[in-house]
């Protein structure tokens, strides 16, 4: 777009809404901002408006998502309580995708903020490497290093069957905090 094809208020978040609507996948703050014309700052400011007006936009590491109701397939979801260390993540995630899990967030219980809950939306090891990559890009702190590897996830999958097989391999890998 150029200058005089950037949307502007509600137009631009109307078309964020649209887009986000029409797409399956995150899409970058930056995306959005070169769609719309205007900074990646201003879109931050619009999802912020739209979120406040209840819209159900979440940001995950790969970008901004819209949560959709597929009415077409029942989803099963587990939160599994799990610790270990800051290098072992790609393997805690590479585990639970390869048993066709999503790993919906990252939850933690702050001493002081109370629950900090993570949009991270990882299905598969593509999405899992550019999670990783993001991370050591930014150089940004993984959530469990706040409660000593302590952690939660939501975990989403096609079959209870799916959800038991990833548990017993986090289980076997010594991440599962006992029960």
């Amino acid at each position: 777009m150029t200058g005089k094809d950037k949307l502007i208020g509600e137009d631009r978040r109307q078309a964020i809404m649209n887009w986000l609507e029409n797409n399956d996948v995150p899409l970058t703050g930056s995306e959005l901002a070169k769609r719309a014309g205007v900074s990646r700052q201003v879109i931050v400011q619009d999802i912020s408006l739209l979120k406040a007006k209840n819209e159900p936009i979440f940001s995950t590491s790969q970008g901004y998502l819209l949560m959709k109701e597929n009415k077409d397939v029942n989803l099963y979801q587990r939160i599994v309580a799990v610790k270990h260390e800051s290098n072992q993540t790609k393997e805690e995630l590479d585990c639970l995708v390869d048993h066709g899990v999503t790993v919906k967030d990252v939850i933690v219980e702050h001493p002081v903020y109370g629950e900090i809950n993570a949009m991270i939306m990882v299905s598969d090891r593509h999405d899992v490497k550019q999670f990783i990559e993001n991370i050591t890009r930014n150089q940004a702190s993984y959530l469990l290093e706040l409660t000593g590897g302590v952690h939660l996830h939501t975990l989403e999958a096609e079959s209870e069957a799916k959800l038991n097989a990833a548990y017993h391999s986090l289980k076997e890998k010594g991440f599962i905090v006992n029960d």
